[in-house]
């Protein structure tokens, strides 16, 4: 967004944005920017409370006021604590496994196929449940992407699309992954959802999912395709799930 910003200056429509990603919108120097403190995905803070967002989006309008830049504003707030009750929250699917004589990247593909399997009711039940899904944007059916995303383990695989870069094709496919397990985990029974941050812990500490993709991302960064590098470096991990030496 902030590069269609200067699109639109340059067209004599001003434009402000909230950044979540500081460093990106430093690179990028759009007009006018307000960075918050937030986790990604929630640009406004926490949901369900209409007046700490309001204040988000008055700091991000007032911006406007400015008739130069770049301008990048930091928002003097965190975000409040969430008023949903603190529960005790278990993943609905054991995925201990037995992982004897197979090789470390037998291990990993086989363990992906079981847990994309073993969540498959639960997937099928978040999409009975809300009539929709974020998962299709790879236009890949989820064994295929399996195959398609545990094949880097052993080099770089051929592309399931032709009218895409393979750096592009993977990025689509792991976002339906993360979509798959994201979705299927939140339909567990019990009246309080596990919240983002419970939800991240598990994906990123405790799938075979997760293993993989950390490995997928050291394959990308020694890539000389810049699609492949900028995958491995801002797509596939979030940051906040890196060490800081990885940063």
């Amino acid at each position: 967004m902030g590069g269609l910003a200067h699109y639109f200056e340059d067209e004599g429509v001003a434009t402000t944005q909230i950044s979540l990603i500081r460093e990106h919108t430093e690179a990028i120097k759009p007009p006018r920017a307000l960075w918050v403190p937030f986790e990604l995905g929630r640009p406004l803070g926490v949901p369900d409370n209409p007046v700490f967002q309001k204040r988000v989006l008055l700091a991000c309008l007032k911006l406007l006021e400015a008739t130069s830049g770049p301008l990048l504003e930091d928002f003097a707030e965190d975000a409040p604590a969430s008023d949903m009750v603190e529960t005790v929250w278990a993943c609905p699917v054991n995925l201990t496994r037995k992982t004897e004589g197979l090789s470390d990247n037998q291990l990993l593909r086989a363990a992906l196929r079981q847990e994309v399997l073993e969540l498959r009711p639960w997937y099928d039940q978040a999409f009975k449940l809300r009539g929709r899904t974020t998962v299709g944007v790879s236009g890949l059916d989820m064994d295929t992407i399996v195959d398609f995303i545990g094949a880097f383990l052993d080099g770089i695989p051929s592309n399931p699309h032709n009218d895409l870069s393979l750096g592009l094709a993977l990025n689509f496919a792991v976002d339906d992954l993360k979509a798959y397990y994201y979705e299927a985990v939140s339909a567990q029974p019990g009246e309080t959802p596990p919240d983002s941050t419970t939800l991240d812990n598990w994906f990123w500490k405790e799938t075979a999912a997760s293993r993989i993709l950390f490995q997928i991302k050291a394959l990308c960064l020694k890539r000389d395709d810049k699609m492949m590098q900028l995958v491995g470096k801002i797509l596939l991990v979030p940051m906040a799930q890196l060490k800081p030496t990885e940063k």
